[in-house]
């Protein structure tokens, strides 16, 4: 009995494995562009990583920048270019609060937490996301 628990609980977990959080193909719009970056949270532009909720824009890096916020928990890192807009100027996203919001006509906002769409539940794609690791003063980001 007990091995045929263990087995459904491994396939479950297997099936269960998406390979990609964009698999909608309406969601290719940025490009796969290598991020290796590294910021020192002791310099002054970066000082507000330090204190949870404050997001801070780092510019050219992946498509549009990326939007570094710390949660409390840790860091979150986005693509600062809207994952539902063509590339283009007004589709980089500027920051309000804990918000992103692109400044194209629609105005699509997105959480800096998440990443996810706010109020506009027609919007398949949300920002995409890079790994974040602290390492003493220093985070890196990459994908």
């Amino acid at each position: 009995m007990k091995k045929t628990i263990y087995f459904l609980l491994i396939i479950s977990v297997i099936f269960a494995c998406s390979k990609s959080n964009n698999s909608d193909s309406n969601c290719n719009f940025l490009l796969n562009v290598g991020v290796n970056t590294s910021i020192n949270l002791n310099l002054p532009q970066y000082n507000p990583l330090n204190f949870v909720s404050n997001p801070v824009y780092v510019p050219n890096e992946g498509n549009g920048g990326i939007i570094v916020t710390n949660t409390g928990s840790g860091f979150a890192a986005y693509d600062a270019a809207d994952p539902n807009h063509s590339p283009n100027t007004c589709s980089i996203l500027s920051i309000s609060g804990l918000e992103g919001i692109c400044g194209c006509s629609d105005e699509n906002k997105y959480s800096l937490f998440t990443g996810q769409p706010l109020e506009n539940a027609n919007l398949r794609c949300g920002l995409k996301a890079y790994r974040t690791e602290l390492n003493g003063n220093n985070l890196i980001i990459t994908n």
